[in-house]
């Protein structure tokens, strides 16, 4: 019956310990330290519940500057809790917040010191400091333990935070840095790093920090590796393939790691330095695994080139052809060299106006692909396309539904709906087109989604009730043109466009595709006026950033104007950071500005 009784009145004491702490911690809330006080004043009397009131009691006190009971309380805790380091960081701030700065400082360091005499209070004082905004001890404290350690990586996380909070970027880029050398962090510190390095200059330290601690540990491949990282990020694929086959030699790794690079490089169309990296894995390791499909795509990176060079030279396209034709007499026609004749393919169809052969070309290569289902259906869509050259929009519609039948909820058979999206979109059905559009805006892959939601825009913003679809429908057929390579007679159309159009909802599209037009025909200069005309007087519409990095190419690549190309790399940094040319436009201002970090 006793023990009953006791059980009961433990269940009523802290049933009312429970009520007093929830009314204290409203009246905290509120900002009535005065009842906060009298309440955790009333539960300190019990010295089982000091623990649970102890950062509230103080944080009364001081508010209400009640400065001897504050000293008094927080000595008592000291000696009965055997020196607790967070307990002395408490009574010096509490020495700090009256003024007692010499009482505070050797309260400060005592705490420090006692810290280091077990592990777990160096983070129950770290997490003290947090609370009271006093990185500079953190940094104290964490530095001291480090040396004691006899680690200088150690405590490195925490050491990153509290420098990132006092701005210090070069020191936390280093402690971020050595907290991912630890296998286990180096995902987490990169994100670290994306997350809190942003403008240009910490984008340059970390660059420049990164180079320094490759020099400093040659041997520690961590840091190569996140350097190559880092300039992959830049989009700066020159300088990371410097570094990357520097590590691939070192440590024998016959070209995985360059052949990885060379696929990064490949997605983001830097085909210049994509095409140094095949060049070296073709050249180093014949013999190799990767050497197949190294070549192949080394003629393709080639190809890209030629035909991005205006205007496009024919004979560059028969050697290209000559090339991909020696590939399948020297490998053979397999799953690793057959994409190749698709790409021949192509090359006849579109630039040498061989449309039968490229014909015969790809129902070859459908017969060799067998099985390969996928291989097969991306013959159908080449076929298709090559089909609208010929001007037989029916046979093109056929064989990309017929890809869409086979490849239903799978990328290929999105990127069949668009191509038949773009194809009555092309004949000026845009009904038709935009509820294929409707569709494929939550396709599985950014880039169809995107280009669903682009092209639905067009035609939503130059067609409807309140406006005729006639310049939208002279407007896509000039894109036929331009598909079918009649430039010449695009551009005439173009032309006469913009003059009937000029203050059409078109205007900026039209201008834009004939800027387009005239690059292909290697008439830079009136690109760049197409281009300054968006920029001046259609500087709201969604292609002013289009049109200013297409004119700061111009004035780098065709006028020799390095000023004035950096001046609009700048202008697409500050006004349109979240731009698809934001990362190029910043690798191409650097580049002008002579940075080379090293």
């Amino acid at each position: 019956m006793k023990h009953f009784i006791k059980i009961v009145l433990v269940i009523i004491s802290f049933g009312a310990f429970g009520q007093d702490m929830d009314l204290a911690n409203e009246y905290l809330k509120k900002g009535d330290y005065e009842k906060a006080f009298t309440l955790y004043d009333k539960l300190a009397k019990d010295k089982n519940n000091l623990n649970a009131i102890h950062s509230n009691y103080v944080l009364c006190m001081t508010k209400i500057k009640l400065w001897a009971d504050a000293e008094k309380f927080l000595k008592r805790q000291i000696k009965t809790n055997d020196g607790n380091p967070a307990y002395r960081a408490d009574l010096a701030n509490v020495y700090e917040q009256q003024g007692k700065l010499d009482e505070a400082e050797k309260m400060y360091n005592d705490a420090i010191d006692d810290a280091q005499k077990n592990e777990s209070s160096i983070y129950v004082l770290v997490d003290r400091f947090y609370t009271n905004a006093r990185t500079d001890l953190m940094v104290k404290l964490l530095t001291k333990a480090r040396i004691a350690a006899g680690n200088e990586n150690k405590y490195a996380y925490l050491l990153w935070r509290a420098y990132q909070l006092e701005g210090k970027k070069e020191l936390m880029i280093e402690e971020v840095l050595k907290y991912g050398l630890y296998e286990a962090n180096a995902e987490s510190s990169k994100s670290v790093l994306q997350d809190y390095l942003k403008d240009e200059k910490d984008i340059d330290l970390l660059e420049k920090t990164l180079y320094q601690r490759v020099q400093k540990f040659p041997n520690e491949v961590y840091y190569t590796e996140m350097l190559i990282w880092h300039l992959v990020q830049q989009q700066e694929f020159n300088k990371a393939f410097i570094q990357a086959r520097a590590l691939d030699r070192r440590l024998k790794q016959e070209g995985s790691k360059i052949f990885d690079l060379a696929s990064m490089a490949l997605k983001s169309k830097d085909f210049k330095n994509t095409t140094s990296m095949y060049e070296y894995i073709t050249t180093e390791y014949p013999q190799g695994e990767f050497y197949p499909h190294a070549r192949r795509l080394l003629i393709y990176c080639r190809e890209e080139i030629v035909k991005n060079t205006f205007p496009v030279n024919p004979e560059n396209i028969k050697a290209l052809i000559g090339d991909y034709k020696r590939l399948f007499k020297d490998l053979g026609t397999n799953a690793r060299t057959m994409e190749g004749l698709r790409s021949m393919a192509q090359l006849n169809a579109f630039y040498l106006d061989e449309k039968d052969t490229a014909i015969a070309v790809l129902e070859s290569a459908i017969k060799i692909g067998g099985n390969e289902r996928d291989f097969r259906d991306k013959c159908k869509l080449d076929l298709g396309d090559i089909y609208i050259l010929k001007n037989e929009p029916w046979e093109a519609s056929l064989l990309y539904s017929q890809v869409e039948k086979s490849q239903k909820e799978e990328i290929m058979g999105h990127e069949a709906k668009l191509r038949n999206a773009k194809l009555h979109y092309f004949n000026g059905e845009f009904e038709l087109s935009r509820e294929i559009l409707n569709v494929l805006k939550k396709a599985t892959t950014r880039e169809i989604s995107n280009d669903a939601i682009q092209l639905s825009l067009l035609i939503e913003d130059n067609t409807g009730l309140d406006t005729s679809e006639t310049a939208m429908q002279a407007y896509s057929a000039i894109e036929l043109l331009l598909f079918q390579n009649k430039n010449k007679e695009a551009l005439d159309s173009l032309q006469t466009l913009f003059v009937k159009y000029k203050s059409h909802s078109l205007a900026d599209e039209i201008l834009w595709l004939r800027a387009n037009t005239y690059l292909k025909i290697n008439q830079s200069e009136k690109a760049l006026e197409d281009f300054e005309n968006i920029m001046k007087n259609y500087s709201t519409d969604i292609l002013v950033d289009d049109a200013t990095f297409g004119a700061a190419k111009i004035y780098e690549e065709k006028l020799g104007q390095k000023e004035k190309a950096m001046g609009l790399y700048q202008e697409i940094l500050q006004k349109h950071a979240g731009s698809i040319f934001a990362a190029e436009a910043r690798k191409r201002y650097r580049q002008l500005r002579g940075d080379l970090i090293n």
